[in-house]
């Protein structure tokens, strides 16, 4: 190991010390009880509650996947997605935050299974809403998990030549004991300080970046003389090799006629802001805020990081493309994804480029702990305390779920053992698959007093298989037949087939009964 790479390993491992004391900290009170370790009390401020939402949404993919898809394909990809997901998270603040955090207090619910089976008031041993809620999130979230050890592993295994898997383990493994430790309120206090740490990481990198390539103008002539590179409704070609790499020829990586993206590819990226709605990690920091008077503060906050932090990631990958145009490591679509730690490893000094580059362990950290906090919640407290153990006491609640945490962790694991993974990809399912099967229920619940529980269940139900038919049925049909159409990206089709669902059982089963709709007229009040 050299020098450089010395000093930067012990940055990040100073980083990660600053982490785990926060941990250390929380301990005490998070593991006082489950309302505690899971939700913290409701009691974040503005600040956590919306710097919190946003680290640990983004995850490592905003730094890897993002410049990764920019630097491969050009902006469209990116551009659009980075809309949708900016337009999400403003009208997700707006339209769900506030009526959310009164609905849950108003049934005391602590995690969003919980919250869909109290709002239609399930009985012990018919909690259908629950179950598959909880199913459901265990699926995706250990998919998701396993995302961000396949971030951690790239980040080790590129930025000091060692094994990737190795790699991935120790990062999964410090992951799993930071959760353990400190639960929602440590993971949400740490959270708060590294999505500072991460749009820190993406504007330095920007900046030194543009200056290093000669000026904004010079990063745009290059975007612009790729074909497809630097247009919203184009997009490039990497001509791909007998390797698998893509050729370089005259020292210039070598690209083919520029694909075209119509309107309803438009469409079916900026359907990504659509999984906001369902997205457990953000909806818990809205169930946990102190004050509705705050939302308003947290949405500002929200809004302001994630347009910030989108356009950074954005144009890191085109700037990538014009210092790294034939770096053999970014040669493919999975490599790409290391554009973020290159520039870092090249254009600045290791101990600021270690501070930096903690920015990816940041939003790894931030979100693979919110993603196996609430998998292991939606176990031990919905199934085996609502469902298999209705007795259960709070100790053995906690217990359950820090087994259930070990057992996703390693699923994830698994998941993570590909090298060759694209974070993009992998985290676009997971997205599709909350966004569909949380987000029409969690809208419709919470401003139409008339949807019924065989609703719920029909509409979740729908829109979560549909991600799945789609995207293993439809998709490579429609790539085989060159049927454009079946190829968009699965939220959209399934979003849209989960609510129509939900309001046509609706209409033709049982009304909720009058105790379940003066609820709802309470919140109202509350409003």
């Amino acid at each position: 190991m050299t020098d450089a790479q010395i000093k930067m390993l012990i940055s990040m491992v100073l980083y990660m010390a600053v982490v785990i004391a926060i941990g250390v900290y929380f301990s005490k009170r998070a593991n006082k009880n489950s309302n505690e370790y899971f939700l913290g009390g409701r009691s974040l401020g503005p600040w956590v509650t919306a710097m919190s939402a946003e680290a640990s949404d983004m995850s490592g993919w905003l730094l890897m996947g993002l410049p990764g898809v920019a630097y491969w394909l050009g902006i469209s990809d990116a551009f659009w997605t980075a809309v949708g997901l900016a337009a999400g998270t403003y009208l997700n603040w707006l339209i769900v935050a506030k009526r959310l955090r009164s609905y849950s207090i108003k049934v005391d619910a602590i995690t969003v299974p919980d919250y869909f089976s109290k709002r239609f008031h399930e009985q012990d041993g018919k909690k259908v809403l629950l179950t598959i809620a909880s199913v459901f999130i265990l699926v995706f979230f250990s998919v998701y998990a396993g995302s961000c050890f396949v971030a951690c592993g790239k980040l080790f295994s590129t930025l000091f030549g060692l094994p990737y898997v190795p790699m991935m383990i120790i990062g999964a493994v410090f992951v799993i004991v930071y959760t353990f430790l400190g639960g929602f309120l440590a993971e949400s206090a740490s959270d708060f300080m590294q999505a500072i740490v991460m749009i820190i990481a993406l504007t330095v990198v920007l900046g030194i970046g543009t200056v290093a390539a000669g000026g904004f103008g010079a990063v745009i002539e290059n975007a612009k003389s790729i074909p497809g590179f630097f247009e919203l409704f184009g997009i490039a070609a990497p001509v791909i090799g007998e390797n698998g790499l893509q050729l370089v020829e005259n020292g210039k990586p070598v690209f083919g006629e520029a694909g075209n993206y119509g309107l309803l590819t438009v469409l079916s990226t900026l359907s990504w802001g659509l999984g906001y709605f369902g997205m457990p990690q953000v909806l818990l920091r809205f169930m946990a805020a102190r004050k509705s008077s705050e939302i308003k503060m947290s949405r500002r906050i929200a809004t302001v990081w994630c347009v910030i932090s989108l356009a950074a990631g954005l144009f890191i990958g085109v700037i990538g493309r014009t210092l790294l145009p034939t770096e053999e490591a970014l040669l493919s679509s999975s490599g790409a994804e290391n554009i973020f730690i290159l520039l870092c490893g090249n254009l600045l000094p290791p101990i600021l480029a270690g501070v930096i580059m903690s920015g990816i362990l940041a939003a790894t950290i931030s979100s693979s702990d919110s993603y196996l906090l609430i998998a292991a919640s939606a176990f031990s407290k919905n199934l085996y305390q609502g469902i298999f153990h209705r007795r259960a006491t709070d100790k053995q609640v906690m217990r359950c779920s820090k087994i259930v945490l070990v057992a996703i962790a390693l699923f994830g694991v698994i998941v993570a053992l590909d090298e060759n993974s694209v974070i993009f990809n992998v985290v676009s399912f997971a997205w599709a698959g909350f966004g569909a099967t949380f987000g029409p229920l969690m809208l419709i619940s919470l401003f139409w007093k008339k949807v019924t529980h065989s609703a719920a269940v029909a509409g979740m139900l729908s829109g979560g298989a549909m991600v799945f038919i789609w995207e293993y049925v439809f998709t490579p049909f429609g790539k085989a037949n060159g049927i454009s159409w079946l190829t968009i990206y699965e939220l959209l089709p399934a979003f849209l087939i989960g609510t129509a669902v939900i309001f046509a059982v609706s209409k033709f089963t049982k009304a909720p009964s009058e105790e379940i709709t003066a609820e709802f007229d309470a919140v109202n009040e509350i409003e």
